[in-house]
């Protein structure tokens, strides 16, 4: 197992190799920027990020970043079509209202979106539903049903539906997992051995 318990949280998988050098990226609910400031780090790029959080967009400001305060959930009206090279939403997806609009959004005012979301069909997730009958807690999904910002919870399986559905092509797919023994397992069959789903999206 990783030896770190927030392995989530410093883990970004593809993303960092699929965004190009001095791309214009948007990051959708970049809490505390840890993924923008790689990128800026790593590929020049022209960062800015949407956080609701004041304490999370403090630790951004200290950073050097660009953000700006606002709710997902009122939407993205404010910024006009393919203004970003590449939008980003890392594990905030499955939090918005609708999932679906949010994508198309994406889509709208970006190039490419690139998504993460924890995968609820993970096999410890059908353990716990399935022998213990009570909703899953995990290192991807740590909070009680009662006290969770997940309102939308998908699977890898879902999220292909929903881009068939929506005419979104899938560029690139990436999958992680807490434990390096199953790293072959969560990219041969994520549905069941995947925690967490990067998705690299463009419109058809």
């Amino acid at each position: 197992m990783r030896k770190n318990k927030d392995w989530l949280f410093q883990q970004f998988g593809s993303i960092p190799n699929w965004v190009n050098h001095k791309s214009r990226v948007l990051d959708l609910g970049c809490g505390d920027g840890a993924l923008l400031e790689k990128l800026v780090v790593q590929k020049s790029i022209d960062a800015v990020g949407l956080e609701i959080d004041p304490k999370k967009i403090a630790i951004c400001i200290g950073k050097g970043l660009n953000v700006i305060h606002q709710d997902l959930n009122g939407g993205l009206n404010n910024f006009s079509d393919q203004c970003f090279d590449v939008v980003i939403m890392t594990q905030t997806l499955q939090a918005v209202r609708r999932p679906d609009i949010m994508l198309k959004e994406m889509l709208r005012i970006g190039k490419e979106a690139i998504v993460t979301f924890p995968n609820f069909a993970h096999y410890t997730n059908r353990i716990q539903l399935g022998l213990k009958g009570h909703m899953p807690i995990s290192p991807t999904l740590p909070n009680p049903w009662y006290n969770t910002p997940n309102i939308h919870l998908a699977t890898c399986s879902d999220f292909n539906k929903l881009c068939r559905q929506m005419s979104i092509k899938i560029k690139d797919k990436d999958f992680l997992s807490n434990n390096y023994n199953y790293a072959f397992l969560a990219s041969t069959w994520p549905n069941l051995f995947a925690e967490v789903a990067i998705y690299r999206t463009e419109l058809s």
